[in-house]
């Protein structure tokens, strides 16, 4: 037997957590929020254009109702309800539209949450979105009573997942409509009007998956969401369409391949736009494998 002593055996037995090993990695590499900014020249003005029209039209709605009053009574009623109706169909579409963007806000706070690991926000903005869930879909249920991280394992897996699910399927509709308007197509010009009209009318559906319904304001934001992804289809679009033609010799084979590929690479493009859609629209972010 050796000299040496045994060896000595110290247990911990304090209460606090041992410390990091990894010295928080992901807040190094975590790329900086962007600073919140107000409102933009553009919306400033659209919003003055938009309050001096309703509130001229307002005005003068009156003095034309005060006008018919002085006329005759029942001329006066009748002009008034004319003008209730109106003006009421007219501010009952703002209400939907601000009602629309507004809920596309849900996503940014869940996300925001997300970054900045506020478990308290993150419940709330799910209780909101989830709120808004269309009828017939799985919901996860409450909330409040599990960690946060297995509330937001069940929202991914219960609601999220099969949503990503209906929005493929969705872009591969799409995809189809896409390959056989653009194959048959005269113009390419009524090409791209009619990718645009079936891209937004994709962009709403799948938004509508996500419980939002989205306007004219909802719509324009959930486009500039998926916007990069657009441009990045666009540049591969140009790159498949110069390689075919450049492989083609005989020009009636050069045609014929060049309209098929030209249709097949609109399909692929409906189905990344699908996909891009659904990324946009996510309460929660991808968990990356």
């Amino acid at each position: 037997m050796s000299g040496r002593p045994p060896p000595r055996v110290i247990l911990d037995e304090g209460t606090s957590p041992a410390p990091r090993l990894d010295f928080g990695w992901e807040v190094q590499v975590a790329p900086p929020m962007p600073p919140a900014r107000g409102w933009s020249t553009m919306a400033l003005i659209g919003l003055g254009a938009a309050v001096l029209v309703l509130g001229f039209s307002l005005l003068e709605a009156g003095n034309f109702v005060a006008a018919q009053f002085a006329q005759a009574a029942w001329l006066g009623w009748l002009t008034l309800a004319v003008a209730t109706a109106g003006f009421g169909l007219v501010f009952a579409a703002i209400g939907r539209e601000l009602r629309g963007y507004l809920a596309l806000g849900t996503v940014d706070r869940a996300r925001a949450a997300v970054a900045r690991g506020d478990p308290p926000a993150l419940r709330s903005a799910l209780a909101a979105w989830q709120a808004g869930l269309p009828e017939g879909r799985a919901k996860p249920g409450d909330l409040g009573d599990m960690p946060i991280d297995a509330a937001c394992a069940l929202v991914e897996a219960k609601t999220l997942a099969p949503i990503a699910q209906d929005a493929a399927a969705l872009g591969r509709a799409a995809a189809v409509q896409a390959f056989a308007v653009t194959a048959v197509s005269p113009s390419p010009a009524l090409d791209a009007l009619v990718f645009a009209w079936r891209g937004i009318r994709l962009v709403r559906q799948v938004a509508a998956l996500h419980g939002f319904r989205p306007g004219i304001a909802g719509t324009v934001s959930l486009l500039r969401r998926v916007a990069v992804d657009a441009a990045t289809v666009a540049a591969t679009d140009v790159a498949v369409d110069a390689a075919v033609r450049g492989l083609l010799s005989s020009r009636l084979a050069e045609h014929v391949a060049g309209e098929a590929a030209a249709g097949a690479v609109a399909a692929r493009r409906m189905t990344l736009l699908a996909r891009a859609a659904d990324e946009a629209c996510r309460v929660l972010p991808r968990t990356r494998g």
